[in-house]
């Protein structure tokens, strides 16, 4: 999911999905929590755990769209009408360089 609209459309839709790859303790304020218990109300068909992966990965998704792009001066494409495109020195490449490390990192 791109973003939180999306999210609530595929929970109208669907029931659980398969579990996640791995899992980690997060703490959450007593108004936040009840949130979660309250989604999962309205969802039965998705547990607290699965909605808060959800929300986590859409979050991520928003949070990388969002990286500001900073234009290089090295061209390393051109557009459909012949325009340069210039290579991002913002902080998205780094960011989906140590994604990918991690990645590789849990497969091993």
């Amino acid at each position: 999911m791109n973003n939180v609209r999306e999210l609530i459309a595929a929970w109208e839709g669907e029931s659980s999905k398969a579990p996640r790859d791995h899992e980690l303790r997060v703490k959450l304020t007593a108004h936040d929590s009840a949130r979660l218990r309250a989604l999962a109300d309205i969802y039965p068909g998705r547990s607290q755990e699965q909605i808060l992966g959800d929300l986590v990965a859409t979050a991520l998704n928003e949070v990388e769209e969002a990286l500001p792009y900073v234009q290089g001066k090295k061209v390393i494409a051109r557009d459909e009408m012949g325009d340069p495109l210039y290579e991002d020195i913002g902080i998205t490449p780094r960011f989906e360089a140590l994604t990918r490390k991690y990645l590789q990192g849990s497969k091993g």
